[in-house]
């Protein structure tokens, strides 16, 4: 029986390039965050690359940030914020129709019967408040009415030469 012995001898050339495949392959791993099975939708961006996680709807932010590698930051949901405003608002308002529901039947006997209508124009009389006071709105005086007046008519006239104005630019072509 023979016994054949091989050795094997690596020579220098052949070993670097062997270390520049195993260094390259890690290298373009490192060129963008794993895709892993298509879970992660991803997009570029100026800045690095935009992840999105197919199964749960989560969105980072990952950067190659030099020496430490990749790195992905969740970016704020406001998705989510909004969830939870909704369901905080929901909750109170179930409490406040409940609060509603309660008051409701704590003065069911009290206004059982219907008021009478009437018409508070008809009487002609100012309201009463309480202590019997009378409730009086004061009427503007005609030195106010002169003011209202003399305000509005200098409105008018600036009105009006505003227009004279825009009519004699455009027939000068100057509009």
């Amino acid at each position: 029986m023979c016994h054949a012995t091989s050795s094997w001898k690596i020579s220098p050339a052949m070993a670097g390039a062997a270390l520049s495949l195993i260094l390259g392959g890690a290298a373009l791993a490192q060129s963008r965050p794993d895709a892993e099975n298509g879970r992660y939708a991803l997009s570029n961006t100026a800045d690095g690359v935009l992840r999105l996680d197919t199964r749960t709807g989560t969105v980072s932010t990952c950067n190659n940030n030099s020496g430490t590698g990749w790195a992905c930051y969740a970016v704020p949901d406001e998705r989510a914020a909004m969830d939870a405003e909704i369901g905080r608002l929901q909750s109170e308002n179930e409490k406040l129709k409940a609060e509603l529901v309660q008051r409701d039947s704590s003065t069911a006997g009290k206004t059982d019967e219907a008021l009478p209508k009437s018409d508070s124009l008809k009487n002609g009389e100012p309201k009463v408040a309480e202590g019997g006071r009378k409730i009086e709105i004061p009427l503007p005086s005609d030195q106010d009415m002169d003011r209202v007046m003399s305000f509005l008519e200098r409105v008018w006239r600036r009105l009006v030469e505003m227009a004279s104005r825009v009519q004699r630019d455009a027939s000068e072509g100057k509009i």
